[in-house]
């Protein structure tokens, strides 16, 4: 799948919450599926800089695609993390760089989340975007 057609798919299951407490607990369920660092890499190397709690996130580049891992300490922000994991990992790094994430606009996730949870989230994506391209020089 694509990145746009995972974002097309969220966007579909986050309509069928009709209030933004549904959401929140479909939110702290993705966060439970989320692929898990290994705790070797639960460091500060790989804790992303701008959230309020602390989100590892390891990237891993494998046959031209980057796979993430993660975890965090909190249970909405690990869920944050996995949304952002479920879209991006398993891409080249090209397209996680270039990828317009739009659907974080389309479910209305930056105006329920708390300032600091939403500047979280942006941290995030951009740490996300920074791998990709770090790694694409590497390669």
């Amino acid at each position: 799948m694509t990145i746009n057609e995972i974002q097309d798919e969220l966007i579909d299951d986050f309509s069928f919450y009709q209030d933004w407490m549904e959401k929140y607990e479909y939110i702290i369920q993705l966060g439970k599926e989320v692929p898990l660092i290994k705790e070797e890499y639960k460091k500060d190397d790989y804790i992303i800089k701008g959230c309020q709690s602390r989100v590892w996130l390891y990237p891993e580049l494998r046959d031209g695609k980057v796979y993430f891992t993660a975890d965090s300490d909190a249970i909405i922000t690990k869920g944050l993390v996995s949304l952002m994991v479920k879209v991006l990992s398993g891409h080249t790094p090209q397209e996680i760089a270039q990828a317009d994430l739009y659907f974080i606009d389309e479910i209305g996730l930056k105006e329920h989340l708390s300032p600091t949870r939403a500047n979280g989230l942006l941290s995030m994506v951009k740490q996300m975007k920074l791998y990709a391209v770090a790694l694409q020089m590497r390669s």
